[in-house]
C-alpha cells in the first residue's frame, strides 16, 4: 500500500461513505498530513477546507511504545539463546550495527531488567536480572491463558473471510497483533485439525476454517451492546435522537468518539443520525452477497473494519496489515479514505514508520481499556525499567 499521506494526496473518495460525493476531493498538506479538500461555488468567497482533525493521546501511543518494544525485543533474544545470555560482541548480528547501539543503551540504562556480566577471560554477556527473571517466569501462564483466545480469534478471522480462509502469509504478516507465537504453525495449529488445516491452493498456502461455529459468529460490538442491554430491537430508534457526540442508543448503532476540535454541523448530525439507525448485514454472511453500492453493504464495511481491529490484542493495525486482507474481506478499494470518512469509529496516525489505524472506543487517552494477558505481562516486565501506566509494544515472542 502506498504511505497514508501518499494516498490521500492522490484518491478520491472511498465507497463506504453513507452519501458519496459526486465529485473528486483534491487534496492540501496541512500540519504534516494530507487531507481531502471539499471546494464549493462560495459567490468568491475562500473554499473552506476539511481538516483530519489529530488525536494526540493515540499519536503519542505510538511514540511511548518505542521503549518499551525494545526491552521486550532483547528480552525474546536473549531467552532465545542457548544458555539465556548473550555474547555483547553478538548483538549486532541479531539487531544490526544501527539498532545495536540503541540496545546497548538499553542495557546501560536499564540495570534492573539486564545484567552485563564477563571480564577476564570472559567475554562480556548480556542476561536477565534476577528480578527480571523472575517475572519472565510468569510469561508462561500468560500464553497458557492466551491459548483459547487465540483460537477463537483466529477462527473469527477465518468466518469473517469470503471463502472462510486467508493466506498463510497474511496471518504472518499479523501473528504479532493477533498475540501469537513465532511458531504458531507448529505449536497452535496441529492442535487443533478440527478447527484448522493448511492447504495450498493455486501455489500458495491458506489457512482454511474446517468448522464454522455459529456461536461465536457474533461481533464485538454486538457482544457490548448486548452486555448494556441494547442489542434487541424495541423502536429506539424512532424515539431518541443523536446527542452533539454523535452517539446514539440503538442496536445498529457505532459508539463514536469525535476528536477534540471537530465540531459537527446540525447537517452532518442528521446524515449521522440517519447513518447509526441503519441496520446492515453481520459482517460474518459472505461479502459476494452484498452490492457495495447499497448504503447497508457500506455499513456493513465499517463493522468489518471494526470486528477485523477488535480481534487484534491492542485494536490497531498498519494500514497495510488491513489492505493485506483487501480479497479476502472485499474491502474498498479506498480503504484509508474509508476509514477517514468515519473520524468517530477509526483514528489513523502517521506516527512511526508506518501508519496505524486505531479503533478509538478501545482507548481511553493513552490506555487500551481492556487487556489480554499476554500485554498484562509485557506491561509488568516492562515495569520494571520504572515505567509504569503505559501500553506495551506488540508483543515479541520467544522462538
Amino acid at each position: 500500500m502506498l504511505r497514508f499521506h501518499q494516498l490521500l494526496k492522490t484518491s478520491p473518495p472511498c465507497e463506504s461513505q453513507a452519501h458519496a460525493l459526486s465529485s473528486p476531493i483534491p487534496c492540501h498538506r496541512i500540519a504534516s498530513m494530507w487531507v481531502p479538500v471539499k471546494h464549493k461555488s462560495s459567490g468568491g468567497r475562500r473554499p473552506k477546507r476539511k481538516v483530519y482533525h489529530r488525536v494526540h493521546e493515540l499519536d503519542k501511543v505510538m511514540d511511548f511504545q518505542k521503549k518499551p518494544a525494545l526491552i521486550l525485543h532483547l528480552k525474546s533474544i536473549i531467552q532465545s539463546q542457548k544458555h539465556q545470555s548473550l555474547l555483547l560482541r553478538d548483538l549486532e548480528k541479531e539487531v544490526g550495527f544501527v539498532q545495536k547501539w540503541n540496545f546497548m543503551a538499553a542495557i546501560e540504562k536499564y540495570p534492573s531488567i539486564f545484567y552485563v556480566g564477563g571480564g577476564n577471560r570472559t567475554p562480556p554477556f548480556v542476561t536477565l536480572a534476577e528480578k527480571a527473571k523472575k517475572v519472565a517466569r510468569e510469561e508462561a501462564e500468560a500464553k497458557d491463558l492466551m491459548e483459547p483466545l487465540l483460537v477463537k480469534n483466529l477462527r473469527k478471522l477465518l468466518m469473517l473471510s469470503v471463502d472462510c480462509r486467508v493466506p498463510l502469509e497474511n496471518i504472518e504478516f499479523i501473528e504479532s497483533e493477533l498475540g501469537l507465537p513465532n511458531d504458531f504453525k507448529t505449536s497452535l495449529l496441529p492442535k487443533y485439525p478440527e478447527i484448522f488445516s493448511v492447504k495450498e491452493v493455486n501455489g500458495k498456502l491458506y489457512l482454511h476454517l474446517e468448522n464454522w461455529d455459529s456461536s461465536i459468529a457474533v461481533t464485538a460490538r454486538e457482544e457490548q451492546l448486548g452486555g448494556e442491554g441494547i442489542l434487541a430491537p424495541s423502536g429506539l430508534g424512532n424515539k431518541v435522537r443523536i446527542s452533539k457526540d454523535g452517539n446514539f442508543l440503538g442496536p445498529h448503532a457505532f459508539r463514536m468518539s469525535f476528536p477534540a476540535g471537530f465540531r459537527p454541523n446540525t447537517s452532518y448530525l442528521e446524515q449521522l443520525e440517519r447513518w447509526q439507525k441503519m441496520d446492515f448485514p453481520s459482517p460474518y454472511l459472505n461479502a459476494r452477497r452484498f452490492d457495495i453500492a447499497d448504503p447497508k453493504a457500506r455499513k456493513r464495511v465499517v463493522a468489518v473494519l471494526h470486528e477485523l481491529l477488535s480481534l487484534t490484542m491492542q485494536k490497531r493495525m498498519t494500514s497495510s496489515q488491513l489492505d493485506a486482507f483487501h480479497s479476502e474481506y472485499f474491502l474498498p478499494s479506498k480503504l484509508l479514505l474509508c476509514l477517514i470518512k468515519h473520524p468517530g469509529i477509526f483514528y489513523i496516525t502517521n506516527k512511526g514508520a508506518r501508519s496505524t489505524v486505531f479503533l478509538k472506543e478501545a482507548y481511553d487517552g493513552l490506555n487500551l481499556i481492556n487487556k489480554c494477558p499476554l500485554l498484562l505481562f509485557n506491561d509488568k516486565f516492562v515495569a520494571l525499567s520504572g515505567r509504569r501506566e503505559m501500553n506495551s509494544c506488540n508483543a515479541m515472542h520467544s522462538p
